[in-house]
Formats: C-alpha cells, structure tokens, sequence
C-alpha cells in the first residue's frame, strides 16, 4: 500500500467525491493517486487542469505518441500505477505493437523517425545523468516546430513530476491495463 493513506471519502470536500464516484464509474475503482492529491485539494485539481491541457484534443502531439512519451518516463521512474494507466492509455490508441516494442523503441520497426526522436527527447530529460545535447534538439526540430517542442517538452517535465510523485509514495499500480490475450 502507499506511504500515504487515503482518506475516508467523507473527509474529502463535495467536489471530490463527485469526481471519484465518476472514476468509479470509468474505472470500476477510485485512482489511488487522486485520493493523495485530494489531501491538498488545490493542488489535486492544478495537477488535473495540467493534466486535461495537454490531452486536449487539438494538442499538436498525437495521443498515442503523448500516451508512449508518458509511459516511457514512467518507466524510467519506476512508477506502478503511471505505467498501468498510461499503458491503459497506449492500448486505447491501438497502440499494443508499440508498447510491447517499447524498451528498444530505438531499434523497432514500430515506430517512425518521428516517434524515435520524441521517445529519445523524453528519455535525454528524463535520465537524470544524461540531457538534450543540440544534435538530439535538432532531430527534434526535424519533426516538431517550436510550438510542439515547447509541449512536447512540457509534457515530458509533467510526466517526470507525477511518476516521481507516484513513486517516492508507492502508490500501487490499479490493473488498469488489461492487455489483450495472444491469440485474441
């Protein structure tokens, strides 16, 4: 279990237990890290207004490819439940081939130049000993005009800092990514 216990849900203010009853609705089950968050409500629904701004629909990041970014720096971080939710995420986009390619994206022939490049950015900012030399940013350019890097880049940071939240509590992955059966 987390490091941090959730409260009982009547302690938390109204606001919240309605957008828990709707993730119960969703996910059959309340996500663990809301309830954290919901410790400090201002904050929970900043990190959710974050959140919804970069999975608006006219993003100029792909959702599948912002759903690969995500779940490689969770990776990269050791975070259970960002994996199972992002990984959720990839698989909604039809993205089975790539998640399963995913550890060695830069040698697969799942993903374009375009993908390599995002996938090889989030890991440079992502590994805390490494950083985006100005070969990387240039094949960044290649593919992303400086609107797109800027959030690119953004989400990249935003995925750092709540996988790293995630982790340092221990929250727990949910089962949220049902994987299809072989053969399906």
């Amino acid at each position: 279990m987390s490091r941090i216990p959730v409260k009982q849900s009547k302690a938390y203010p109204w606001y919240l237990r309605l957008m828990y009853w709707r993730q119960r609705r969703r996910y059959g089950e309340t996500l663990i890290p809301t309830q954290v968050w919901g410790r400090q409500p201002v904050l929970l629904r900043r990190f959710l207004a974050l959140f919804r701004a970069f999975e608006r629909k006219n993003s100029p990041l792909p959702a599948q490819l912002r759903a690969l970014i995500t779940v490689r720096v969770s990776c990269v971080n050791h975070c259970a439940f960002c994996l199972d939710f992002n990984s959720m995420r990839v698989l909604r986009e039809g993205g089975e081939a790539k998640l399963e390619a995913l550890n060695d994206f830069a040698n697969s022939r799942q993903f374009s130049e375009k993908e390599k490049a995002a996938l090889a950015y989030a890991d440079a900012i992502t590994h805390t000993d490494r950083e985006p030399d100005d070969a990387l940013f240039e094949r960044i350019r290649t593919h992303f005009n400086d609107d797109a890097i800027v959030e690119l880049t953004g989400l990249i940071a935003f995925q750092n800092m709540s996988s790293k939240f995630n982790s340092a509590l221990d929250l727990p992955a949910q089962g949220l990514c049902k994987l299809p059966e072989k053969g399906d």
